[in-house]
């Protein structure tokens, strides 16, 4: 079984940042708080330091968590797919058959989705429905507020 995460290159490269900060700037500066947290006397009633080590752990896993993503992503650059088919990566014009609304979603990876960007996890119901479709094929995804029908326009690899 593959157990590799797709991501884009633009969002590996967002993780690299989020992991060069926390290494650099976070976690050094949050070692000299605890040492001067540590300087003030009794540790056992000293809530600067507790709230640097809360802090420390919270920086600490979140670097696991990246290192992580980085070690078991599969980093996909969508401009070099060549398929006949939705697949991870691709930039899809849809229309609402109901509101005839057009909307414009990349199927991107889970650390990388922002919807108000029009960038979709995945592992989100519209790109699960997506995955493997091609123009003209209507999709029915399973929203919050319903089931909803949209027909691809087009798709590219951008």
């Amino acid at each position: 079984m593959n157990d590799k995460m797709p991501m884009t290159v633009y969002g590996k490269s967002l993780l690299d940042q989020e992991l060069k900060r926390l290494t650099v700037e976070e976690r050094p500066r949050i070692i000299k708080a605890i040492d001067e947290a540590r300087s003030h006397g009794d540790i056992s009633e000293n809530a600067e330091y507790d709230a640097a080590k809360e802090r420390q752990s919270l920086i600490e896993g979140r670097i696991g968590d990246i290192q992580n993503k980085l070690a078991t992503a599969e980093v996909v650059d969508p401009k070099t797919i060549k398929s006949d088919k939705i697949v991870f990566g691709a930039t899809v014009d849809l229309v609402d058959i109901e509101t005839d609304e057009p909307a414009r979603y990349q199927i991107v990876g889970v650390d990388e989705a922002d919807v108000k960007l029009g960038k979709v996890s995945i592992l989100s119901p519209i790109a699960r429905a997506l995955i493997g479709k091609t123009k003209g094929d209507v999709i029915v995804v399973n929203s919050p507020k319903g089931d909803k029908e949209f027909e691809v326009v087009d798709f590219k690899f951008i």
